[in-house]
């Protein structure tokens, strides 16, 4: 089947190795001169199925608050005259009970713990290698009342069979010794053995070559609509003309709606945008080993070779990419609070990306209302973790294959009901 995928993010790529894999004549479009170039580009590195969950649960509206109102809080919202900020942000609202938790995390879950299978599997298969590192990631507490109200995530985490570890304060240093040197500011943590670090932009940049022996990479091409015919999706418009196909897959992260909206089908996928710092290594025995997750700020301190990646902050400012010095510092501080010396931070690369986030938490994977048309997005902070089991899935689902996990209810049509 010739088939056309929008976008060259990892969830684009993977979707088109998969769909290549598979035998299908695949061809990728993407506005920018090369893979990974937006989201996918400078992420916090982490693949953790134990921290899929939805940001959208009891108790998410006065952490909201509580968070604005710090001076290096996770979240920042600038208002906007847009009416798609403020669906997004009332229908996030309508999904903060437990009972909506309960079933949006278990949507979640097997995505990712797949995904993370399928991610072995592949760099079983090809030897690609991304500066990755199977050493866990460890949640830190820097009170004891974040430590004393752990006990909800650890029943999910029992509940869904994901292994974990509840550490002291020497549990911590043990696994992540530069913490000794710090160890006054913290109380304990929850450390998830299963999970893996790795650069994303990496991944997607040598996949893409991989994948570029049976995938035509049209880079610099943007694509400016779907074309359908009688119900049946029959290619996509370019700059450079119409090309035709069997199918088409929408991966392009926080646009994807862009695309969609003119066919009548629209998505609540909202950017929420992330920010993130990439510094040199400076010394070895003052950084993390793999992740540490600074509970307090929400800010994500990743070990990516001879780099540290540190990254946070979930800003609702619709698709604005400028890049604040007021958001630099929340970075700033959590890395040279716990990891003093590990790198230079005056010097750090700054950047960010827009999250394609969904208002309940779970992507959006599957088939459309209309013929031939697909749809992979809306991974908002995990789209790193879920990539290749979505992509995966993907594939099975426009093969006409039965995939290996139940995603029913990953589909567009759930916001359809």
């Amino acid at each position: 089947m010739r088939v056309l995928v929008v976008g060259s993010g990892v969830i684009g790529v993977t979707t088109a190795w998969y769909l290549a894999q598979s035998g299908h004549e695949v061809t990728v479009f993407d506005r920018q001169p090369g893979p990974a170039l937006e989201t996918s580009h400078a992420n916090a590195g982490e693949v953790s199925p134990g921290y899929s969950s939805p940001w959208a649960g009891p108790g998410m509206p006065l952490k909201a608050v509580k968070w604005l109102m710090m001076k290096h809080g996770p979240l920042a919202i600038r208002p906007r005259l847009d009416p798609a900020m403020w669906s997004w942000l009332v229908r996030m609202l309508g999904h903060c009970t437990s009972a909506r938790y309960a079933v949006n995390k278990a949507r979640m879950v097997p995505i990712a713990e797949y995904s993370r299978d399928c991610l072995q599997d592949l760099r079983a298969t090809t030897g690609i290698a991304y500066d990755e590192r199977s050493m866990g990631t460890l949640q830190l507490f820097r009170t004891q009342e974040q430590l004393d109200g752990i006990d909800g995530d650890a029943d999910v985490l029992r509940q869904f069979g994901v292994d974990f570890e509840m550490l002291d304060r020497s549990g911590c240093i043990a696994a992540e010794p530069a913490l000794s040197r710090v160890e006054e500011k913290f109380v304990g943590g929850l450390r998830l053995p299963g999970d893996e670090t790795g650069d994303c932009r990496i991944f997607t940049e040598k996949l893409a070559a991989l994948a570029s022996a049976a995938v035509n990479f049209q880079y610099g091409v943007s694509v400016d609509g779907i074309v359908t015919n009688g119900g049946t999706v029959a290619g996509v418009r370019t700059e450079q003309g119409l090309w035709l196909a069997n199918a088409v897959v929408v991966a392009a992260g926080s646009y994807s709606p862009r695309l969609l909206a003119p066919l009548g089908i629209r998505l609540p996928v909202y950017p929420v945008k992330g920010y993130s710092l990439t510094m040199r290594l400076v010394d070895a025995d003052a950084a993390p080993v793999s992740t540490v997750m600074d509970e307090t700020y929400k800010i994500a301190i990743t070990r990516l070779g001879d780099r540290v990646r540190v990254g946070g902050t979930a800003e609702i400012s619709g698709f604005d990419l400028s890049l604040p010095r007021s958001r630099r510092a929340p970075l700033e501080h959590s890395v040279t609070d716990l990891f003093p010396g590990a790198g230079h931070v005056e010097n750090a690369t700054f950047w960010c990306g827009l999250r394609p986030m969904t208002p309940d938490g779970p992507p959006i994977v599957g088939a459309t209302e209309i013929s031939g048309l697909f749809v992979n997005t809306g991974h908002g902070t995990l789209g790193w973790t879920m990539a290749c089991g979505s992509g995966r899935v993907l594939s099975d689902v426009l093969s006409g294959r039965p995939p290996d996990i139940d995603v029913s209810d990953l589909g567009p049509a759930r916001y359809q009901r």
